[in-house]
């Protein structure tokens, strides 16, 4: 494994489009990498990205961050971004009315964004109305793209639940209740991939041939759009509560709650798949020299101490990256060699520091191509983890019901308990609000 292959970008149109050669034995070999994971994963790449950013952009338009308009544009790159990636299955045409329909609605949560702020209450209800008229516009595109494999009423519920997400948040943060906002903001992360599996789902059941009989929701599949779940997620929060630490912000210890409710959630992924000595090594490892590595170097920025900021900055990008790394090969029994688990966190935790130090010397552009490239790391991050782990238990990710855990060396009980546990945190994560399955209230981590 070399590390460009970490940083493979997400669209693989090439795949998407071009027949694929080579049987996958109907998938009877679990694999985190097939022609129908690598759609779900796009899409749960570019939709989240699209979440995070639109959040960020409204809370930094409100506040008058002067980073907002970089924000702002990296959201509308990502919708850009988007149009590939639907062209090459519905043809240009599709691609082009994708964005028609999914543009304007970004300009319409910036413009929500702003009328709260002048206290415009005209122009708030004009920009609710261009949003309703987006779910409604999408939930149309969609169903009729995929010849109703997605339902059209089913596609305008989740649309307008994300929706509602987003406005919640901001809506929240606008209140100071923060608390609330940060758990919405939990929760909408969940839901939108969610998003990401029902629509490849669609796709492929639409297209099968396209993607050689493959299917985007197999317990390997599902594992490893857990994995980049959460750690695009962290991606996310870390790089918001450095920011919100350096400007002294009023929610930042609500971010860093939001940061701990991950790390509860990682922490209890490797305790389901490596047992509880393990989940308890992740917990330690994962917080001593990196969430509050990170905090310290927001603190010692602030405060314009350098020795220390570089200090901090070590502890991230060697200390950090190399115990860590060395922990995962260790778990995954060398499936992840340690000195490609080394290289990919010290590019995440590289792309960390660089949105952070760009944004602290105001150059707001710099920072969000620091942030998109982070944030895309992410998912490489998530299917070379996860396919570390399915090529280590190939038996757990078939499908079918294991029968025993087998003894991994972290000191914890292999069970199949555990792996019930794993399965049904992937549930949760990732089916709880999709297209299809419908949450009837929010799943709030707490």
């Amino acid at each position: 494994m070399k590390m460009k292959k970490w940083l493979t970008p997400v669209l693989g149109l090439a795949l998407i489009v071009s027949p694929v050669t080579g049987a996958y034995a109907a998938e009877t070999t679990p694999t985190v990498k097939t022609p129908a994971s690598d759609l779900r994963a796009t899409f749960d790449y570019l939709l989240s990205e699209h979440y995070a950013l639109a959040v960020d952009t409204m809370i930094k338009t409100y506040d008058g961050n002067k980073a907002a308009p970089e924000a702002a544009k990296a959201l509308d790159q990502n919708a850009k971004d988007m149009e590939p990636a639907i062209a090459s299955i519905y043809g240009e045409e599709g691609g082009k009315q994708f964005e028609a329909i999914f543009a304007p609605h970004n300009a319409a949560t910036d413009d929500y964004a702003k009328a709260v702020k002048d206290g415009d209450k005209t122009a708030q209800d004009a920009a609710t109305k261009e949003v309703d008229k987006f779910v409604n516009d999408m939930a149309a595109f969609l169903s009729t793209a995929t010849g109703g494999k997605l339902p059209e009423a089913g596609a305008k519920q989740a649309l307008a639940e994300h929706e509602a997400d987003v406005q919640q948040v901001f809506d929240q943060y606008v209140a100071k209740d923060y608390e609330g906002a940060y758990k919405t903001y939990l929760a909408g992360f969940e839901q939108i991939f969610g998003a990401g599996k029902a629509i490849s789902g669609a796709i492929v059941a639409q297209n099968p041939d396209k993607f050689n009989n493959t299917k985007p929701d197999t317990a390997a599949a599902d594992l490893r759009s857990a994995l980049t779940m959460l750690g695009s997620e962290h991606f996310a929060l870390a790089t918001l509560s450095m920011e919100k630490g350096y400007d002294g912000d009023p929610d930042y210890d609500y971010v860093n709650w939001a940061q701990d409710q991950n790390t509860a959630a990682f922490k209890a992924a490797f305790t389901s798949i490596y047992g509880a000595d393990a989940g308890n090594q992740f917990e330690k490892l994962w917080t001593t020299n990196h969430i509050n590595a990170q905090a310290d170097l927001a603190a010692a920025t602030a405060a314009k101490n350098t020795d220390n900021e570089q200090k901090d900055k070590t502890r991230l990008t060697n200390t950090f990256a190399n115990d860590f790394g060395n922990f995962l090969a260790t778990a995954t029994d060398g499936n992840l060699p340690a000195k490609d688990a080394i290289a990919a966190l010290t590019q995440h935790e590289t792309t960390v520091t660089d949105t952070f130090n760009k944004y602290v010397s105001a150059d707001y552009a710099g920072s969000y191509a620091s942030y998109r490239e982070g944030y895309k790391l992410m998912s490489g991050i998530g299917e070379n983890l996860g396919g570390a782990i399915v090529t280590q238990f190939p038996d757990k990710f078939s499908d079918k019901m294991p029968t025993s855990m087998p003894n991994t060396g972290m000191g914890g009980e292999q069970t199949n308990h555990s792996l019930a546990l794993w399965i049904g945190l992937s549930a949760i994560i990732l089916a709880g609000a999709g297209f299809i399955i419908f949450r009837q209230q929010k799943q709030q981590r707490r």
